[in-house]
C-alpha cells in the first residue's frame, strides 16, 4: 500500500490553482469535471501520480468557501533552504504565517506558508534533520 492523495475543498478553484501551481511550483497532472454532480477535481503535485502522493482540490461548484475544522492540521512539504523557499513563495504573493527556524524543543527548521482557503502548509528543510517534524 501507499498513500495516493490528500484532498482539499476548495472556495475558487483557479485563485487554488495559481497558489498551488505557480506559488509551490506544483504541476497541474490532470482536472476533471462533472457538470451532473456540479464540481472539478483537479490534482496537483511534485511528480507523477503513479510515483508520488498528490493533492486533490475539490471545487464544488455551489461552495464559495469553507470552514476549516478543528482536527485539521497541514500538509507539509520537504525543501533544501526553508528561508530561500519562503522567499520565493514571497515574491510569488503567497504569504508566510511562521517564518523559519527550528521547531520548537527540536532542530528542524521549519516555517509555515497558508493557502487561499486558509489551509496550512509546513516547509521543513530537509538538510537540518529527516522529515519528522
Amino acid at each position: 500500500m501507499r498513500l495516493l492523495h490528500t484532498m482539499l475543498r476548495v472556495g475558487d478553484l483557479d485563485r487554488s490553482l495559481t497558489f498551488y501551481v505557480e506559488v509551490l511550483g506544483m504541476r497541474l497532472l490532470r482536472r476533471r469535471e462533472n457538470a451532473a454532480y456540479r464540481y472539478t477535481l483537479a490534482f496537483v503535485g511534485y511528480g507523477d501520480e503513479s510515483d508520488t502522493a498528490v493533492l486533490e482540490l475539490t471545487h464544488n461548484w455551489d461552495t464559495d468557501h469553507y470552514d476549516l475544522g478543528t482536527a485539521y492540521g497541514h500538509i507539509a512539504i520537504g525543501c533544501d533552504d526553508v528561508a530561500a523557499t519562503c522567499a520565493a513563495i514571497r515574491d510569488r504573493g503567497g504569504t508566510v504565517v511562521r517564518e523559519p527556524g527550528p521547531v520548537k524543543g527540536g532542530s528542524t527548521v521549519i516555517a509555515f506558508v497558508e493557502d487561499p482557503d486558509g489551509y496550512r502548509i509546513e516547509l521543513i528543510e530537509l538538510s537540518s534533520k529527516a522529515a519528522t517534524a
